[in-house]
């Protein structure tokens, strides 16, 4: 009787010009990105200190060819306007596992919402306004994804929450963003870390978390008219590491097209800050914290119908009141942890769906640093150099 009853009103609502309004506003999306890797490792047989690259202890290079699948995604969006300028927006974004199969439903940027003259407000899983900050440096061409993107280092991008990274999608969210004024935008994100649903706990939250009351802010302002784009954001994760642990992040960026003087010719240029902070407790049990600066300079500029881009970026040793050899990540307390990150690609679009592109990354850690990739990691040791050649090709649909 229940199942006929079901049947009966899944019948009627398909029949109903109501439902034929909602599917009217509801589109499919998606992207496929896969590329060819040559992975260099370039790491060691022994990790620990004094490190790699010292008398007994050479560097190896063993290569690594691999096939990946770069954020590629498929997705259900739509919206009902409800009347006196109020829009009712949901979207439901799966990850796709292209290069394997498989993926994880509702993984992505999932949300409903209400959006109107006052702004946008969302719940769901989503990036935060920090994430935001990347697209004014970072390698858009190549869609800011695949062992190009250009948050290796900066946020510890390959890092989840509870390991310390501020380059992370979070479920349990809530979000407003302001409407644009004058080109400006504000962004705000609260993300509760409670227990519900926690198949991703790292980025969503667990009991754990939830009952020390854990949570994670962040807020970001940005800026894009003409030539200009600016942005700052600041991100806290509050007890999300540890019970006494709060870490902080600040990063401001700015880029200048010079192609809207020169079109089709004058390069984007893009300049990144950032500082990080992580709380510690020392081995005299007291409190401390290790910082580390970051700043780097990327170019984006047109060629053959396509764009070259170019970026140099470098994390300073890791500073502050931790003891010498502290880890978070990829940084380290004290001398020889610095890295660089240098890249080169170049992107073409065979259509308005399809993009080609190809590109060399190479992380320079030194002896005591270990940062890796941020998208499709690869492992390594302390003083490792991973580097990577790619070929790639994008469709959207």
């Amino acid at each position: 009787m229940k199942s006929t009853l079901i049947a009966l009103f899944v019948a009627s609502a398909a029949l109903s010009p109501w439902t034929e309004a909602q599917i009217a506003n509801v589109r499919l999306y998606g992207s496929l990105n896969l590329d060819l890797e040559f992975v260099n490792g370039a790491t060691c047989n022994n990790p620990s200190p004094p490190g790699c690259g010292t008398a007994g202890n050479e560097r190896q290079n063993p290569t690594v060819v691999r096939v990946s699948s770069n954020s590629s995604r498929f997705g259900l969006r739509g919206s009902e306007y409800l009347g006196r300028g109020q829009v009712a927006i949901f979207q439901i974004e799966s990850s796709v596992q292209a290069d394997t199969s498989g993926g994880r439903i509702a993984g992505r940027e999932t949300f409903v919402g209400l959006q109107g003259d006052w702004g946008t407000l969302k719940l769901g899983r989503f990036l935060t306004p920090y994430d935001d900050i990347l697209p004014i440096f970072g390698n858009a061409p190549t869609l800011t994804t695949s062992i190009l993107s250009t948050a290796a280092i900066w946020a510890q991008g390959p890092l989840s929450k509870v390991q310390g990274g501020f380059d992370a999608r979070l479920g349990n969210s809530i979000r407003y963003e302001t409407t644009p004024l004058g080109g400006f935008i504000g962004e705000l994100q609260y993300s509760t870390r409670d227990s519900s649903g926690d198949a991703d706990s790292a980025n969503n939250g667990d009991q754990i978390s939830e009952q020390r009351h854990a949570n994670v802010v962040s807020i970001g302002a940005f800026y894009s008219k003409g030539p200009i784009d600016f942005g700052v954001a600041y991100e806290r994760n509050n007890k999300v590491r540890a019970e006494t642990f709060d870490d902080d992040a600040f990063s401001i960026a700015g880029a200048y097209d010079f192609g809207f003087a020169f079109p089709g010719v004058g390069p984007r240029v893009g300049i990144v800050y950032e500082r990080l902070r992580y709380d510690t407790i020392t081995s005299e049990l007291k409190r401390g914290d290790l910082k580390r600066d970051f700043w780097g300079v990327s170019a984006t500029v047109p060629a053959g119908g396509g764009s070259i881009y170019a970026f140099w970026g470098r994390a300073g040793n890791g500073k502050g009141s931790a003891d010498d050899g502290t880890t978070v990540g990829g940084l380290t307390k004290g001398p020889d942890s610095a890295s660089e990150q240098w890249e080169l690609s170049y992107s073409y679009p065979l259509s308005l769906r399809t993009l080609l592109y190809a590109g060399y990354v190479k992380l320079n850690n030194r002896a005591n640093a270990r940062y890796t990739f941020n998208i499709n990691d690869y492992i390594t040791a302390p003083g490792a150099r991973p580097s990577g050649l790619v070929f790639g090709m994008a469709h959207f649909f």
